[in-house]
């Protein structure tokens, strides 16, 4: 029994050294790692303002309607309601709860209480204009007006629209996408946009518990996550046409859906020159050799918010060969948890940018509808960091490294260099690109939801530099 006592006494000895080793391990690495790559810039007392001023009025319209299509994506959708929350104010008409895309890429038949709070939607814009279910009965057998609104319009395109209530009581829009200028806007309708936006626009009950429960999920397995978008599904590649590192077969296959996508305009596609000009999403390799130089460590916990990846899990081991630390929704959830959101992809979406909004850095590895509006998100919340690629920047070094002309240190430097001012820092919204007039600067302009500053982020203490 002694010799026992003291064999059970040394095993008990060799794991409490064994574990205060490793918990000493782990906080020198704790101690060690960079801290900046985690680390926001700071918001110079900026903070979310979306009241309205005191000339604001509510829009009655009680016998003008509007009835709305949305189209694209979710994040596409959502900004397009947001849009016609604001349109429909200017034009003084009460707004019927929109359609959502049913024939997009995704075939979601969701509808919009499937995604959001329909009640919290019509209660928080109550101040601002009427928004009903359904037109009523009585309404619902006139003839409508359809109009295509021009994108980028401002107030005054839509105060001409009013002419059309002379002969129509229901205007029905047929696309909801970017139908609003990004600036030159009265002060109160940006803020009428965020207030729909980040305010009205909640998501459905399921999905707001479910996005809580996987964002707790992520806490508890690491001190901090970064969640990156990496856009490497076959629609986005097959869109814009990028096919590097991919096999002859591939790119053939990704050719043949982007003919037989009716609504895809553009067939022939360089993809030397769309990679050259930064217009493709990172390649899973990219991503990994983008997040080793600026510092991550090997242990990182990283979110994937994205559909399935092309190319799959051999495509994906690009990444995972130096951060092996990935998971998807399906490794947080049960799958009962997940039940309800199959062949759901506007739901699944909505999962993934609840996540990358409370993420510790978000990534994204393309500036599609969805990087854009997390960006303004987080901005809008604190301008929590945001680490946004310059793809074209990127490429030349990448080719660099890989023709052997840079070696590891000197490829972090550059890519660190780079990428200096592109981590979510205050600044105000950027205009377009010199000498580009007419339409195409409306176009190119940054997006107003990509950042709401100066109209719905204030300044409580000092200004904030362009």
């Amino acid at each position: 029994m002694f010799v026992f006592f003291l064999y059970t006494k040394d095993i008990a000895e060799d794991e409490e050294k064994h574990v205060l080793a490793s918990e000493k391990k782990e906080t020198e690495s704790e101690q060690n790692e960079d801290n900046s790559v985690w680390e926001a810039s700071q918001s110079h007392g900026l903070h979310p303002c979306v009241k309205p001023t005191a000339k604001y009025k509510a829009a009655l319209g009680w016998n003008r309607y509007l009835t709305v299509k949305s189209n694209g994506g979710l994040n596409q959708m959502r900004m397009g309601i947001a849009d016609m929350v604001a349109v429909a104010h200017v034009m003084n008409a009460t707004l019927v709860i929109p359609q959502l895309d049913k024939r997009s890429f995704w075939q979601d038949s969701s509808t919009f209480s499937d995604i959001f709070d329909e009640n919290h939607f019509i209660k928080t814009l109550q101040g601002d204009l009427r928004i009903i279910r359904e037109l009523p009965k009585e309404i619902e057998s006139l003839p409508r007006a359809r109009k295509h609104f021009t994108s980028w319009s401002g107030v005054g395109y839509y105060e001409d629209m009013t002419q059309s209530w002379k002969e129509h009581q229901v205007i029905h829009v047929a696309k909801s996408d970017s139908r609003l200028a990004n600036n030159e806007l009265p002060l109160d309708i940006q803020r009428l946009r965020c207030r729909a936006l980040y305010n009205a626009l909640r998501f459905s009950p399921p999905i707001e518990k479910l996005g809580k429960k996987l964002v707790e999920q992520l806490q508890t397995r690491a001190k901090r996550y970064v969640a990156l978008h990496l856009r490497y599904e076959k629609d986005m590649l097959s869109f814009t046409g990028c096919t590097y590192g991919l096999t002859d077969a591939e790119a053939e296959e990704l050719r043949l859906m982007r003919e037989n996508t009716n609504h895809w305009k553009i067939k022939i596609i360089n993809s030397t020159e769309q990679r050259i000009g930064g217009f493709c999403p990172l390649t899973p390799k990219e991503v990994g050799l983008f997040l080793q130089a600026l510092g991550y460590p090997p242990s990182t916990l990283i979110y994937i918010a994205a559909g399935e990846i092309y190319g799959g899990n051999a495509r994906l081991s690009e990444l995972t060969s130096r951060f092996p630390n990935v998971v998807f929704k399906e490794m947080l959830a049960t799958p009962e948890d997940l039940r309800g959101f199959a062949n759901h992809a506007s739901q699944n979406a909505a999962l993934d940018y609840l996540i990358s909004v409370e993420s510790d850095v978000f990534i994204p590895s393309h500036s599609g509808n969805m990087a854009r509006a997390v960006e303004g998100h987080r901005r809008f919340l604190g301008h929590r960091k945001t680490v946004t690629p310059d793809r074209k920047g990127l490429v030349e070094i990448f080719d660099k490294l890989e023709a052997g002309q840079l070696d590891g240190q000197s490829f972090s430097h550059l890519v660190r260099h780079l990428h200096k001012n592109r981590q979510g820092a205050p600044r105000k919204r950027a205009g377009a690109p010199p000498g580009v007039k007419g339409r195409a600067r409306s176009r190119l302009e940054e997006s107003f939801y990509q950042n709401p500053y100066p109209e719905c982020i204030c300044s409580s203490r000092t200004r904030v530099r362009n």
